[in-house]
Parts: C-alpha cells; sequence; structure tokens
C-alpha cells in the first residue's frame, strides 16, 4: 500500500485504486497505533478520485535527518572531495565506525514536494542530487515505511572543510521527499533498485544506479542511534545515504531534471530552480 499526501486529503493505492483515508492530519495519522488497521480499513471502502501527480512532499510536522557514508561509492567520493583538506581518512573511518554519521537535514516545512524545484547553492560551483532511500518513521521509534529522497549537496563546500557540511547540506530548497510513502512492516528486499537519471536540455546528462545490497548500514542501526538520545513526537524521516554520485566533473545547472526512481515506490522528479 502506498500513502499519498493532496491537498484534499489523505489517499492510500493498493492495486491501482485510490481509497480516501478518514483521519484528520497527517501527522495523527504516522504516529497513529493503528495506522496499519486504519489504512487496510479504508482499502474496503469506495474508491476515490487522486492523480498522483498532484501530491504534495509527504511530510508535515515531521523533521529530515540523514545519514552519510553509508555505501562505499560515498565513501569514495567524500575521500576524493576532501583529500585537499587533510579529510582523506576522515570519511574511511567513518566508513568503518561503529558509530554512523547522522545530522539533521530539513524540518517538514522546508521539504519540497513531487514537482517542485530544488536549488544549488549561489556560493557552490559543484552541486549534485543524491538520490536516497528514505525512511519513515513513527514516535515509538518503528519503520512504517520507506519514500524518495534527495539530498541536494555542495561538494566543494563540504570539500573545502568537512565542518562545513551544515552549509553543504542545509539550505532552502536542499530537501526533497516524495511522492508517497509505501507503507511496510518488513524490511525491503536487498535487491530493491535505486535509480538516479538527470536531464538536460532534452537528453540524458547522467545516469545510474544501486541496489540496497550496497548499503552497509542496517535501518535498525541507523534508527536506533537516531533515536539513542532524542525523541521525535510526530515522528521523523530518515534518509539512509547515496550509492550514485555524479563523476567529479559534473555540476548541476539551472533547468536540469532529476529523477530518482525506487523500486515499489515510483519516481521523485524535481528541477533545478
Amino acid at each position: 500500500m502506498k500513502l499519498y499526501r493532496g491537498a484534499e486529503g489523505i489517499f492510500v493505492e493498493q492495486t491501482g485504486s485510490f481509497y480516501r483515508v478518514p483521519v484528520d492530519t497527517w501527522d495523527a495519522l504516522l504516529c497513529s497505533d493503528q495506522l496499519f488497521e486504519t489504512v487496510r480499513a479504508a482499502t474496503k471502502g469506495e474508491t476515490a478520485s487522486f492523480d498522483p501527480s498532484t501530491a504534495l512532499a509527504p511530510i508535515v510536522g515531521q523533521e529530515v535527518w540523514a545519514a552519510g557514508v553509508t555505501y562505499y561509492r560515498s565513501r569514495s567520493a567524500r575521500i576524493e572531495e576532501s583529500k585537499d583538506a587533510g579529510g582523506g581518512t576522515f570519511y574511511d573511518r567513518v566508513y568503518v565506525a561503529e558509530r554512523p554519521e547522522l545530522f539533521f537535514k530539513a524540518a517538514g516545512w522546508r521539504v519540497v514536494g513531487p514537482g517542485g524545484a530544488v536549488r544549488v547553492r549561489v556560493d557552490a560551483t559543484w552541486s549534485v542530487p543524491e538520490p536516497e532511500m528514505t525512511l519513515v518513521i513513527n514516535a515509538r521509534g518503528q519503520l512504517i515505511g520507506y519514500t524518495i529522497g534527495n539530498d541536494m549537496s555542495s561538494r566543494d563546500i563540504e570539500g573545502e572543510n568537512p565542518l562545513y557540511l551544515p552549509q553543504a547540506k542545509i539550505y532552502d530548497g536542499s530537501c526533497a521527499l516524495g511522492p508517497a510513502v509505501l507503507l511496510a512492516e518488513t524490511p525491503l528486499p536487498t535487491t530493491t533498485a535505486i535509480r538516479l537519471e538527470i536531464a538536460r536540455d532534452g537528453s540524458v546528462a547522467f545516469a545510474g544506479s544501486t541496489t540496497l545490497a550496497e548499503l552497509k548500514r542496517e535501518p535498525a542501526q541507523l534508527i536506533a542511534y537516531l533515536f539513542r538520545e532524542q525523541s521525535f513526537p510526530r515522528g521523523v524521516f530518515l534518509m539512509t545515504g547515496t550509492g550514485v554520485v555524479p563523476p567529479d566533473d559534473f555540476t548541476l545547472k539551472s533547468g536540469d531534471v532529476i529523477r530518482i526512481t525506487v523500486d515499489g515506490i515510483g519516481t521523485l522528479e524535481n528541477h533545478v530552480a
């Protein structure tokens, strides 16, 4: 089942049909002890009219956090971008450490939804999207589903000094989520593919893919560390890192179209402002 947030309510999709979920707010549904029962009950009712292309970002009062250096490809890219700043071993140590890198990414009101415009920083010269499987977690620290995330990043700023990571990662238009939440009570298969395509002037400027088999850290471990000394009364979204990184000579430009596709969820499409 896939859960959508629309301008006229909340909808669930099952086997190609849509049903309205009778709840007051998105936040209340995500944190409900009866989430799965409520959504399943909705699919027993009458079908509803909903255009998934009009879906809003599947987030309201939640925060977005992110995990870094969770794929070997990401480790290698971070080492390369930061070698002149002496950060070559910094990311290698994070990759092999027991404790994961976790950082705040965005408040819910900052998140860009499907079809919206993401941004590159005006003071950045090397910007890329980072396609990420994103965990949807309730207030009790329980994994309830998955969505697609785009962790926009300024690689030159982070590479200049690792302490600049907040500036490289957190700015207006730096986070996109959607189009839906795939509700799941069990982990996704490791064969699940994550694909990135960047179109420029009608042609494909970059395309790449990975699978969850390349993810070094288990979602349960990331969740445990995130909730170790923090609480999230309205739940939280946790990006799990990227295994798809464009080459070092690539940077985003205004007008580029970013498409991130994850098996079972769909495609999150955004354009660069």
